[in-house]
């Protein structure tokens, strides 16, 4: 029987040596012995990386390394490098060559990841320990392999970072709030949500309702002839005018027993100074002279009664735009 040749990045793995491969694999599962790890202890920013970086990293190794915070009342977070590229994952399982993240204080593992496609996301530790875990087989090593870059944080940092590390059903609701004003997209939200039935309620999310629309409105601009025209509508656009302002919803709307996504939407309001003031008063301020209302459709999330889940329904909130502004004197509602 001739040689059996294999490819990397492609082609079949042959019988036997796949079989070897699984072998050498549950012979890694759990390896935690002391001799395969390295204590550091953090006290600045560093990094760690896999042997030759961004090289290809050699094959059949088993690395461990520990950080250890100086403070016990920090964290450690971890960032990975954007260079980052391991043996591609089997069945999307990290089967042979990965690196993990492990929490000591409980032996929960953080993450493991292979492959190239993405980057892994940020890590932060529960205690002032963290452990990196890098495996390779004698198979198929890649590159550049990776890199990791540690720094210390305060523990009040790390919820905001990591909203998915909440239970929903376990939080007040303000709490609740602030987790879910952190999510990115809808789906990101309902996964956290609804782990195991977020599909079904994204498309329930979406399914097509009659709602009312609300009028657009733009700001308009008089014709310009000459310069002393352009400037003086130049000074009239920066003083007494509508502009974006980021609103909270629940405090616009006064509603502190729900939860709206996004938490906060851009309004237009009146802003700016009133320094050009043709008034005989002796302050001027600035105040809507018209003002519309326009719909914004969100997400809303109610707690159902008995505490069992929140009801989730894609509503319009009504919210209040300054379409012109006008200086007037002050404490007179004229304009």
């Amino acid at each position: 029987m001739g040689n059996v040749k294999v490819f990397v990045g492609g082609g079949t793995i042959p019988r036997h040596l796949d079989w070897h491969r699984t072998k050498k694999r549950e012979h890694l599962k759990g390896v935690q012995d002391p001799q395969h790890e390295r204590i550091i202890t953090v006290s600045t920013n560093g990094s760690i990386h896999s042997p030759k970086f961004p090289h290809t990293y050699p094959r059949n190794m088993v690395l461990v390394w520990r950080l250890v915070a100086v403070e016990e009342n920090v964290r450690i977070q971890l960032t990975f490098d954007e260079r980052f590229g391991l043996e591609d994952p089997e069945d999307d399982i990290c089967k042979y060559d990965f690196v993990e993240v492990e929490e000591p204080s409980d032996g929960t593992i953080l993450g493991r990841w292979c492959g190239s496609s993405t980057v892994p996301g940020k890590q932060i530790s529960k205690g002032n320990q963290i452990r990196i875990r890098f495996v390779s087989d004698e198979y198929f090593p890649s590159e550049p392999g990776f890199c990791i870059h540690y720094s210390l944080t305060m523990p009040q940092h790390t919820e905001a970072v990591s909203p998915s590390a909440l239970t929903p059903s376990t939080l007040p609701l303000d709490l609740l709030n602030n987790a879910v004003a952190a999510f990115s997209t809808v789906e990101e939200l309902i996964r956290y949500l609804e782990p195991d039935r977020w599909q079904l309620d994204l498309e329930d999310l979406y399914r097509p309702t009659w709602h009312i629309l609300g009028k657009a409105f733009t700001l308009g601009r008089k014709s310009r002839v000459v310069d002393l025209n352009l400037l003086k509508e130049e000074v009239r656009l920066y003083s007494c005018t509508p502009r974006n302002f980021s609103v909270s919803l629940r405090e616009e709307l006064k509603r502190t027993d729900l939860i709206y996504w996004p938490s906060c939407l851009l309004v237009k309001r009146c802003g700016g100074n009133c320094a050009c003031c043709q008034h005989n008063c002796n302050e001027c301020q600035c105040i809507p002279t018209k003002i519309t209302k326009k719909y914004h459709e969100v997400l809303q999330l109610k707690p159902r009664i008995g505490g069992r889940g929140l009801h989730k329904s894609l509503i319009d909130v009504h919210l209040e735009h300054h379409e012109e502004c006008d200086c007037v004197c002050k404490g007179s509602t004229e304009g």
